[in-house]
């Protein structure tokens, strides 16, 4: 259908009022939507709380009316709350807020493809989305788990936010301000991915100049070609967005620099090297975590204080060892709400310094 004839959403509230009332007579809201004090027999929504949830379009039936479609300015009011108000919650599990935003984040995305919007307006609702999905999956770890959240469907749903994001901007005659760092965040979420390479490459030269980009380009070669030294340096660079993006990876090249180390010391008498080297090289939150690393991956320690690298011991089974992420993730907060965050205006340009990108 052509943009022309797509309505102009006129909903005012996060969740329009016919679907708050029929959530609440099906009985349908989350505790998150529910006003405090409400009784546990017959919850009501909070209209300050209730955010509308994702319902796929029935095939053969009308789209929804202006009135049930909520306009771009509310949308990004909405991501808002999200990121401010639920992504941050303590009261409940991170796979509890991780399925509730991916959710909501959702219809927000249809709301938007359901009506007519600019793309510069459009760019900016689904910017904030997207940052808020990253941060949630980031916290949420890579093991999250049983629990009310599945991890394929969260990744296909970033996939998809990135998606519809660079279809955003592909259709816009001028870059957007922040297009050079959320490019940046698709290649970084792409770690290693042919696909996502040869579609940043395409990307004009301008925009591939930008130290954003230019920083993901220069993770992914570190990345693809085994440099842990150089990897983990740049990842120590990254600000708290990219670092959310990447962090899905960090597993994974933690174990290939180790067995790395493992192919160039083993010995049959084996050969030590001080934990803190470890706790350096991967990037690691503490002596604890290289231990654990360690074991996971069948060589002995020597102590609290040194790894032995004998040959024939070094193994890996099942999926990389997940770890934590606080120096390299967590941490780069710095004292920052996830919305001030989300609704950042200005790319960080700085990321790392030119000398290390060489």
């Amino acid at each position: 259908m052509p943009d022309c004839e797509l309505p102009v959403g006129t909903c005012p509230d996060m969740c329009p009022a016919a679907e708050r009332a029929q959530r609440e007579k099906e009985r349908r809201l989350h505790r998150f939507e529910v006003a405090p004090g409400n009784r546990r027999d017959q919850p009501r929504a909070d209209p300050q709380r209730a955010v509308k949830e994702y319902s796929r379009p029935a095939a053969g039936k009308p789209p929804p009316p202006p009135s049930q479609l909520r306009p771009p300015r509310v949308l990004l009011g909405v991501v808002r709350y999200l990121a401010g108000e639920v992504a941050g919650r303590t009261d409940a599990s991170r796979a509890e807020v991780a399925s509730f935003v991916a959710d909501r984040l959702r219809a927000v995305r249809l709301d938007l493809t359901l009506q007519s919007a600019g793309d510069a307006e459009a760019a900016v609702v689904l910017e904030a989305a997207l940052a808020t999905l990253l941060a949630v999956v980031a916290r949420l770890g890579p093991d999250p788990g049983r629990g009310p959240v599945d991890p394929a469907l969260l990744h296909a749903q970033v996939q998809e936010g990135f998606g519809s994001l660079r279809r955003c901007y592909a259709r816009g005659t001028v870059p957007h301000p922040r297009q050079a760092s959320f490019q940046g965040l698709f290649l970084l979420y792409n770690l290693g991915s042919m696909k996502a390479l040869q579609e940043v490459l395409q990307l004009p030269a301008a925009l591939r100049a930008y130290p954003a980009l230019r920083t993901a380009l220069a993770i992914d070669t570190a990345f693809r070609e085994g440099n842990t030294a150089r990897l983990f340096r740049l990842l120590r660079t990254l600000p708290y967005l990219p670092s959310c993006a990447v962090h899905g990876h960090v597993a994974q090249a933690r174990r290939g620099g180790l067995a790395r180390l493992a192919r160039a010391f083993s010995s049959p008498k084996g050969q030590t090297l001080p934990l803190d080297f470890l706790v350096y090289l991967l990037a690691l939150d503490g002596p604890k975590e290289a231990q654990d690393l360690c074991q996971t991956h069948g060589l002995p320690l020597h102590g609290e204080e040194a790894v032995v690298f004998l040959k024939g011991h070094y193994r890996e089974e099942g999926l990389p060892h997940a770890g934590t992420c606080n120096l390299l993730v967590e941490s780069k907060l710095q004292g920052r709400t996830l919305e001030e965050v989300v609704m950042a205006e200005e790319e960080e340009e700085v990321m790392v310094s030119p000398k290390s990108l060489e």
